[in-house]
C-alpha cells in the first residue's frame, strides 16, 4: 500500500461531496441530518489539510444519485501494483466504484472482487508491513479472505479483525499514525487483539471514539478531527506534530478523516 511503511502519503484521490448527501446512510456518529452545504466546508478544509501535509490531491466530480460518494476509502484497496476493486458492503452504494477505477487504472492493474464477496475499504488498516481486515456488517469474511489472499501474494502479513456492532467499520474505532504505533477507542476492540501487534499501542476514552480515526504522515506528524481534547493530548504527549480539521458535517453521515481518500502513493 502507497505510504503505509513510510507514510509519505505523495497523492490521493478524494471526491467531492454529493448534492444528495443529506440522504447518506447513518446510524452511528450522527445526530442530525447530514447537510451537504456543512459537509463542503468540511471537506474543502481535509483537502487543504492533505495538500499542506505534501499530498497531491486529485479530486472527482460527485455523483448526484450516491448520497455517501465522497467516502472513496471504501471503493478501492491498492495491494502493491493492483487496485483490488470491492462490491460495496451496502446496496446503495453500489457504482461509486466506477470514477475511481477510472482513475486509477492508468497506474494500477484493476481487480473486482467476485460476486458474493463484499468489502468496504473503511474495514482496511495500513499498518507497516501487514493488512488489518475488519469483518463487519459491510465486510463479509468472504470479502476478507479474498483481500487477505492478495495481501499475502503480494508478500504483506494480514491480521482478521472481528469487527463489533458498536461501530461502523474498523477504521471507525482505530488507526496508526507512524510505524509501530495504533491509536484505538475504548470500548470497542480489545488490548488483547491490538497489543500483540504495536509496538505503542496508544488508548483515547470512548466519548471520543471518532478521534481514533487519524492520519499519519512522515516526521510524527498527524491529522486529527477538532474537537476532542484528550486525544489532542494524547497525541501531544507521545511527541506528535497536530494538526486538526472540523469533521463535524462530515460524523453526521458516519464518516472519518480516512473515508474521505484512497492514497495513491
Amino acid at each position: 500500500m502507497p505510504g503505509s511503511c513510510d507514510r509519505t502519503r505523495r497523492a490521493a484521490v478524494a471526491r467531492s461531496v454529493s448534492p444528495s448527501f443529506d440522504s447518506a446512510v447513518t446510524g452511528y456518529f450522527g445526530t442530525r441530518q447530514p447537510s451537504m452545504a456543512d459537509a463542503e466546508g468540511s471537506h474543502a478544509a481535509y483537502v487543504a489539510a492533505l495538500r499542506a501535509h505534501g499530498t497531491e490531491v486529485t479530486v472527482l466530480p460527485a455523483l448526484a444519485e450516491h448520497p455517501d460518494c465522497c467516502f472513496t476509502e471504501d471503493t478501492a484497496v491498492i495491494v502493491g501494483g493492483t487496485a483490488v476493486i470491492p462490491n460495496m458492503g451496502h446496496p446503495s452504494r453500489e457504482g461509486e466504484q466506477e470514477a475511481v477505477v477510472e482513475h486509477l487504472s492508468d497506474r494500477y492493474e484493476i481487480e473486482r472482487m467476485p460476486k458474493g464477496s463484499t468489502l468496504d475499504g473503511g474495514d482496511v488498516v495500513f499498518y507497516d508491513d501487514r493488512y488489518l481486515i475488519g469483518v463487519s456488517t459491510r465486510t463479509n469474511r468472504l470479502g476478507a479472505e479474498y483481500l487477505a489472499a492478495k495481501a499475502k501474494a503480494s508478500d504483506y502479513h494480514v491480521e482478521m479483525v472481528d469487527v463489533p456492532g458498536s461501530t461502523l467499520h474498523l477504521t471507525t474505532v482505530m488507526s496508526s499514525p507512524r510505524e509501530g504505533t495504533i491509536i484505538a477507542a475504548e470500548g470497542h476492540l480489545a488490548e488483547s487483539q491490538l497489543g500483540p501487534l504495536a509496538e505503542e499501542l496508544l488508548w483515547v476514552p470512548n466519548s471520543e471514539t471518532y478521534a481514533a480515526n487519524t492520519i499519519g504522515y512522515s516526521d510524527d506528524r498527524v491529522i486529527l478531527s477538532a474537537g476532542f481534547p484528550v486525544t489532542r493530548q494524547v497525541m501531544l504527549d507521545a511527541g506528535f506534530s497536530v494538526t486538526s480539521v472540523d469533521m463535524d458535517a462530515i460524523m453526521q453521515a458516519d464518516g472519518s478523516l480516512t473515508c474521505l481518500s484512497v492514497f495513491t502513493e
